[in-house]
């Protein structure tokens, strides 16, 4: 209301004295009540007066408004209200800055408090300091510092001393930039790469222990996707519930899917690869299908959780952003599962046995043909999560699984068939390289790149970075 007193548009409806806010609309303006913004009706000019104030009074009423919002309870309200000011050349009167920087808590926006209090030192007469405001200077990032410092660089009015000096913090300040944008990138890479190892661990479980090269696994990730997006469109306004009740629901639903294709097609095809592969690209091209038929071919967005939005301020001009934050440690958080449920339980011991020599676990009693269904199941719903994780960075549609199923296969054969430990430094190698190729060569050759690479690296080590002995391997 007070912002809109200050740019001039509140005004009295002379029929009942009312506050009204008012927007020019045609010959006659839009009202609407400024407490609560519902629309009222457009009357004519004649039928409102603007509210009219002094000079001074606006300069006032500015100053309130500064102070009403650097008093926000929310660090980042007063933090974005702070950007925003730095960006439209918003002056803070003293007294408020001095409160303010005694009171603040939140360190960043206490930093940009006192980029507010440098500003001010660079508009007194003393060249001492000035000299000390640019000197300090230095030590932020924000892109507000970096355009004052260039105003002064470009000036040709400026003292020569000023200039120099604010030259050589521009100079610190863009190394400093230049780190951050390695750190953003190795962060990106890193995202990447967790999201290639939660799309990959399942398919190495199941690659490793029954040598089946699953093609429908895609598809299983892009079942775990729209699982997501079906529980947030039946548990509208609670998209951080639905996304948490998501992940289980995902398991579920993509293992029984993998224990339906287990039962009726792979375990016929056994130690017949090819017909293996080609069965199960058949079954991707039915899920995607039935998935179009069932619920279209255009994409779906699903709701990002307000706790997983916006990013985690490190200093200014290094960000990162709280999704990716989640999905690398929900990544890291499977992995650990998966490795104290195969290297700390029976049905991990049964698992690693048959994997390691088929006929001397039956011999020993193991139910092999079991072993095999749980393997195909835990692998599926593994994907399934995968899709939950997907579904946070991407839109979902039927085509989602297809963008990924060639990087997991990557990723399994690099790290090494079966190996957990193979696929965690593979995939989030494999992530880093394609993220710092990028900005070099483009995405597209950036991949061929990655690709020329992997190719070179398994002819040296035909058996990935953690080979493997076993049954698959040998064979």
């Amino acid at each position: 209301v007070l912002e809109s007193l200050v740019a001039g548009q509140l005004y009295v409806r002379r029929s009942d004295r009312k506050v009204v806010l008012g927007r020019r609309e045609g010959r006659g303006y839009a009202i609407s009540d400024p407490s609560t913004g519902g629309a009222l009706e457009v009357v004519s000019r004649r039928a409102v007066s603007r509210l009219k104030m002094s000079a001074s009074d606006r300069d006032v009423l500015r100053e309130l408004i500064v102070e009403l919002q650097l008093g926000a309870p929310d660090a980042t309200s007063r933090r974005l209200a702070l950007d925003a000011m730095l960006q439209d050349g918003t002056a803070i009167a003293q007294s408020v800055l001095d409160r303010r920087l005694v009171e603040e808590e939140d360190s960043a926006v206490r930093r940009r408090l006192e980029i507010f209090k440098l500003f001010d030192d660079l508009d007194q007469s003393s060249l001492d300091t000035r000299l000390a405001a640019i000197d300090r200077l230095a030590q932020f990032s924000h892109p507000a510092v970096r355009a004052r410092l260039d105003s002064i660089v470009t000036d040709p009015g400026t003292d020569e001393a000023l200039r120099e000096a604010a030259a050589a913090s521009l100079r610190k300040i863009d190394r400093r930039l230049g780190w951050f944008d390695r750190l953003q990138t190795l962060y990106f890479g890193i995202s990447l790469g967790s999201v290639l190892v939660l799309a990959a661990i399942g398919l190495a479980i199941t690659f490793g222990v029954m040598g089946v090269i699953n093609m429908a696994h895609g598809e299983l990730i892009m079942i775990g996707a729209y699982t997501t997006w079906g529980v947030q469109t039946l548990m509208p306004g609670t998209p951080g519930l639905a996304l948490v009740l998501s992940i289980p629901l995902a398991f579920l639903i993509s293992g029984s899917v993998g224990v339906v294709i287990e039962r009726s097609v792979v375990r016929h095809l056994y130690q017949r690869p090819a017909e293996t592969l080609l069965a199960t690209f058949g079954i991707s091209l039915i899920l995607q299908q039935s998935v179009r038929s069932l619920f279209g071919p255009l994409n779906r967005s699903v709701v990002t959780p307000d706790w997983m939005s916006g990013s985690l301020e490190v200093v200014a001009g290094l960000s990162l952003t709280y999704n990716r934050l989640a999905i690398i440690g929900f990544c890291l958080l499977v992995f650990a599962l998966l490795l104290l449920l195969i290297n700390r339980s029976r049905f991990g011991l049964e698992l690693r046995a048959v994997a390691q020599n088929r006929q001397m676990a039956q011999a020993l009693g193991v139910n092999s043909a079991r072993v095999d269904a749980l393997t195909f199941a835990l692998g599926s719903g593994v994907a399934g999560i995968a899709g939950v994780a997907l579904s946070q960075l991407t839109n979902v549609g039927p085509n989602l699984g297809q963008s990924y199923i060639v990087d997991s296969f990557l990723v399994v054969v690099v790290g090494g068939v079966g190996n957990l430990w193979g696929t965690l430094v593979a995939g989030l190698s494999i992530g880093i390289g394609n993220k710092v190729l990028e900005p070099m060569t483009g995405a597209v050759l950036a991949k061929i790149l990655l690709l020329v690479g992997i190719i070179l690296f398994i002819q040296k080590r035909p058996r990935g970075l953690f080979p493997q002995r076993g049954r698959v391997v040998d064979v």
